[in-house]
């Protein structure tokens, strides 16, 4: 299987740069998970796709201003790093640019001097694993300092972060919003549950894993890094009810389908945990936690191109994202929706 085979043509300008004003009138585009028989809607229709007793599972992660512009100490070199995952005590692990500059005891200063990040270790792809210092809270001095980490294709200036906050962000720790929940209002996520549906959460802290692109040309030679995630207790009963019951499970995103699947993979059932993911879901994996997906469209080529590849099939995907195309939805972080649904059996 090649990367290749999950690449599509997209023409710069449906690339959307800025958010909409009314999170919840992006468009959306309903494929049947079984037929790949498309519909288009708008994001509020939603509500007529799901049911009383279906299980609506959103990831609660909050994006932290995780990217940092500094200076190497001594030769005033300018050093850029994005905060990944919180190791402890600490100590980050980070993607470095430019990471040829760095070694072990590099200490890099931002804010005057306000934060300094000494280099612990230097890994591969970028990576590298810091120890911060300063003086006060670390997250109000990362507030200050620290610029929402908006993907490379976003050229635009973001007028207010929030709107690259979901309306439930609640524990910070994400380098990415985790997009297909920014679609959603309080006043639909209200609507929903008046209807009967079930809101629970998740937590997947959206770090390297998600938004590393595939370099290899042999997808099973990808490495996924890992990311932390979270199930409570509350959110484990609610799921296997669901499950014993033949309710449906619909995940808000990608990050949501990885936790859930991981954990069921894991234990063959839900379970208050938490821990890391590497899980890497493509063409042949076997979904066994969720019936449905809400998701945003994807880069080509992408992790997460492939794994709603796995969800249906591949031909349906790559055909749903050319009718995309001409219908001119907008894509990847600030775009359109696409609901993969699967009625009840």
């Amino acid at each position: 299987m090649t990367t290749e085979e999950f690449n599509y043509d997209l023409p710069e300008e449906l690339i959307a740069q800025t958010p909409l004003k009314d999170r919840s009138s992006s468009r959306l585009l309903v494929m049947d998970r079984d037929t790949g028989a498309l519909e288009h809607k708008h994001f509020t229709d939603i509500l007529d796709y799901l049911y009383p007793g279906d299980v609506l599972v959103i990831n609660d992660t909050k994006v932290i201003p995780a990217r940092l512009i500094g200076e190497k100490e001594q030769t005033k070199a300018v050093i850029e790093l994005l905060l990944l995952k919180e190791l402890g005590s600490d100590e980050w692990e980070c993607l470095s640019r430019p990471f040829k500059r760095l070694h072990v005891g590099t200490k890099i200063t931002f804010g005057d001097g306000l934060l300094t990040a000494v280099v612990t270790e230097k890994k591969e792809e970028g990576i590298v694993h810091v120890q911060f210092l300063y003086q006060g809270i670390f997250l109000e001095i990362l507030d200050k300092l620290g610029e929402m980490p908006l993907p490379p294709y976003i050229h635009e200036k973001l007028e207010d972060k929030e709107r690259y906050q979901t309306v439930y962000a609640k524990n910070l720790g994400s380098a990415a919003a985790p997009t297909a929940g920014l679609h959603f209002t309080k006043d639909l996520l209200e609507k929903i549950k008046e209807k009967g549906i079930v809101i629970t959460n998740v937590t997947l802290h959206v770090g390297l894993g998600t938004f590393r692109p595939v370099e290899v040309e042999d997808v099973t030679k990808h490495h996924m890094h890992s990311e932390f995630y979270e199930m409570s207790e509350k959110t484990a009963s609610i799921l296997n009810q669901a499950k014993k019951e033949g309710r449906r499970i619909i995940a808000v995103g990608t990050t949501s389908t990885r936790t859930l699947e991981t954990i069921m993979h894991l234990y063959h059932e839900f379970k208050a945990c938490h821990g890391n993911t590497d899980i890497f879901i493509y063409p042949g994996f076997k979904f066994e936690a969720i019936d449905c997906l809400i998701t945003n469209f994807h880069l080509p080529k992408s992790t997460l191109v492939m794994l709603v590849s796995a969800f249906s099939k591949k031909e349906y995907i790559l055909n749903a994202y050319r009718e995309a195309v001409k219908e001119k939805y907008r894509f990847f972080s600030f775009g359109d929706a696409m609901f993969i649904k699967k009625e009840k059996s």
